[in-house]
């Protein structure tokens, strides 16, 4: 899980990268220094992707990019009311409506695959014994 979302993440920086002007329409007007703002988080998805597959910093960017994800949806929600046209995304509510409604589910991706959190599946902490006797 957490290789695949690394990717996403890895992909979506480079798009920042390669297209921000693309990106600057989707971007709500009451967002400061929007261009800018771009790029940086074209590096940030692209360095949180990296720290998303390295045991130190996974807890980390775990974090960032769910905080990122939650940051980030008001430009979802924008493209899709706006019906704004971005590269190989079609502005279609087949796209934007579940990706309006699997943010949240985004958001705890980051979260579970990064280890800070482990609902709803428990994870069983490796010193601890099953107990048998039941």
């Amino acid at each position: 899980m957490r290789w695949i979302l690394a990717v996403f993440y890895a992909a979506a920086g480079v798009a920042h990268l390669a297209a921000p002007d693309k990106l600057l329409a989707i971007t709500p007007s009451w967002v400061p220094l929007a261009p800018q703002l771009i790029l940086v988080t074209g590096l940030c998805e692209i360095a949180g992707a990296v720290a998303l597959v390295t045991r130190p910093l996974r807890w980390w960017a775990g974090v960032a990019l769910a905080a990122y994800a939650l940051c980030v949806w008001p430009a979802n929600f924008k493209h899709a009311i706006d019906g704004i046209d971005l590269p190989y995304i079609a502005s279609s509510w087949l796209y934007h409506g579940p990706r309006l409604a699997l943010q949240p589910v985004i958001i705890w991706w980051a979260l579970y695959g990064a280890g800070v959190i482990d609902w709803p599946w428990r994870r069983q902490h490796p010193d601890v014994m099953l107990d048998t006797s039941r």
